[in-house]
């Protein structure tokens, strides 16, 4: 099962299009895997930082990053952003994997070229329950720039940093 997150509650069929993220790649349907849907339980625009531990992080960075939690995954959100979460739905629309191929594993994107229709919709309502209902830590924080600086100068290789161009300056 793919999957694609969306505020719009009543997308009927899924058209292939053009995104500027990648300018070379002709018109595809996005998907996500069920490993990395937790990444977009969020308002589309929020800028947020995924970030967990793993073999290849170094004892200093272990230390410096994960040693006050018992989480695997932390996920840092900005502060502004929390009203908005508690007020948007957000749709998951389920998709059969079949004619999707995966574009970036280590992001969980795949892509069709062809036309999608979703097998069926679920609306998230409280997107701050489904979120903690994973193994998860969630952080607010004013501003992003400082921990992705970290990370960035970091051993810390499994991350993700999403729409960081609506982050705090």
């Amino acid at each position: 099962m793919l999957y694609h997150i969306s505020e719009e509650s009543n997308i009927e069929v899924f058209v292939p299009r053009k995104t500027e993220a990648w300018p070379d790649l002709p018109p595809v349907v996005w998907a996500i895997d069920e490993k990395h849907l937790i990444n977009y339980l969020f308002p589309r625009e929020c800028p947020r930082i995924i970030y967990s531990n793993s073999s290849r992080v170094s004892e200093a960075d272990r230390a410096r990053f994960f040693s006050q939690t018992a989480a695997n995954t932390i996920i840092a959100v900005e502060s502004g952003w929390l009203e908005r979460m508690k007020q948007v739905r957000i749709y998951k629309y389920c998709f059969a994997d079949n004619g999707f191929e995966l574009m970036d594993d280590n992001a969980g994107y795949y892509v069709s070229r062809e036309t999608v229709r979703p097998l069926h919709i679920e609306p998230i309502q409280d997107m701050l329950d489904r979120l903690l209902s994973y193994d998860i830590e969630l952080r607010f924080t004013p501003v992003l720039h400082p921990l992705k600086d970290a990370i960035l100068a970091s051993t810390v290789t499994d991350f993700s940093m999403i729409r960081m161009r609506n982050a705090r300056p």
